[in-house]
């Protein structure tokens, strides 16, 4: 008996999140995703059995109070639609709550891999709103950089795990405008917060923002 797939037709959305829902979960964004697009009449595809889920998947988790532009999520549809992007764009964003922004909208192939496994690294932008002095910055990278292990330890549900978090630090640098860029591993293969890089460099004390501006991911 041949197997036929359920999933007519794979979408993959490249959108922002800002102002209020930067303090929304994982989670509670999914949910939120689900009513945008019941509400905009596309096909979603749900899963069998009791408690029936949709087919929708977010790449990487965002932690909270951090802002993005370059958030991704596979959506599977039941039927095919005629697929004219600025058009389902608008539809969307007409349901959709203030601080949900859509990029790009895209028709991928039904057997190309998730994006959750292909996902590496990450890289934000740190803007200080206290005045930090770039030689600092400077020097605290270098000083961090210069370590070949930051070992820390963690008690979760009275377990202990001890995690070096240097190979999670691709890359850090200062620009132009005094803020820090940090690239760093996400996913299967280490994750680091950025709130934990900040406590590491000892800048916890400075107020910042965190916005989240590119993810990488290796070819399919």
């Amino acid at each position: 008996m041949t197997h036929v797939s359920p999933v007519a037709q794979r979408l993959r959305i490249t959108f922002g999140k800002s102002g209020p829902l930067k303090y929304t979960s994982s989670l509670d964004v999914a949910k939120i995703w689900e009513r945008v697009l019941r509400r905009a009449g596309l096909p979603i595809l749900y899963t069998r059995g009791f408690n029936t889920r949709p087919r929708i998947q977010l790449a990487m988790p965002l932690p909270l109070g951090i802002t993005s532009d370059c958030e991704i999520l596979d959506i599977a549809l039941r039927k095919t639609i005629d697929l004219q992007t600025e058009v389902l764009a608008q539809d969307l964003l007409q349901v959709a709550p203030a601080g949900l922004s859509i990029h790009r909208i895209q028709d991928i192939d039904l057997r190309e891999s998730t994006m959750q496994s292909r996902i590496t690294s990450a890289e934000y932008l740190v803007s200080f709103l206290d005045a930090v002095n770039p030689g600092l910055l400077d020097q605290r990278i270098d000083d961090l950089l210069e370590r070949k292990t930051i070992v820390v330890e963690r008690i979760r549900k009275r377990k202990r795990s001890v995690m070096d978090l240097r190979p999670l630090i691709i890359d850090l640098r200062v620009d132009r405008n005094s803020n820090l860029i940090a690239h760093l591993s996400v996913g299967d293969r280490g994750n680091l917060r950025p709130d934990q890089l900040i406590e590491q460099m000892g800048l916890s004390e400075y107020h910042h923002t965190v916005h989240r501006f590119n993810l990488h991911m290796l070819p399919d």
